[in-house]
């Protein structure tokens, strides 16, 4: 399973229509930066989150989660509580070829500040905008900027199609 260069994703961005929006050059001007980097792609958070809450003093339980703990917010900037996580989507929206899984890891600029975020991979053949979980580890609220990048996306092709 090799591990795919820039040129490859433009390839399959621009011929294929993996990534939509698709942003050829690493764009870091005033920004956390988004767009293909050497090997992977870097991709944006919309504006559109779910925020976590305790106003129901719920317990979490992933059997049976209650979508009342979460608040809808939209904005150019989400502010995430304290030891607290958000849901968001991407910007971008993939469409994954058949030999292919990739992995998404959170960007250095939010790790360094307490934030992390976790994504699934995204499996062969799968398609849509790809949902972000975006924890604040810390004690402090912390921000996240819509339409800036949020992590990179590493894409893998199979040596046979399974």
């Amino acid at each position: 399973m090799g591990l795919k260069s820039d040129r490859w994703i433009t390839q399959m961005a621009k011929e294929h229509r993996m990534i939509e929006p698709f942003v050829d050059t690493q764009v870091r001007q005033g920004v956390i930066s988004y767009g293909v980097s050497s090997y992977g792609y870097d991709i944006r958070v919309a504006d559109e989150f779910k925020i976590f809450t305790n106003l129901n003093s719920a317990i979490v339980d992933p059997k049976a989660f209650d979508i009342k703990s979460m608040v809808d917010f939209r904005g150019a900037v989400c502010t995430i509580p304290p030891n607290s996580f958000a849901l968001a989507r991407t910007v971008e929206y993939f469409r994954i070829p058949r030999s292919v899984l990739t992995l998404c890891v959170g960007k250095s600029s939010y790790a360094r500040c307490g934030i992390i975020v976790n994504v699934t991979p995204f499996e062969p053949e799968w398609e849509g905008f790809v949902t972000l979980e975006v924890s604040n580890t810390t004690p402090l609220p912390a921000r996240i900027y819509a339409n800036e990048g949020i992590a990179q996306v590493i894409f893998f092709e199979a040596d046979e199609v399974c």
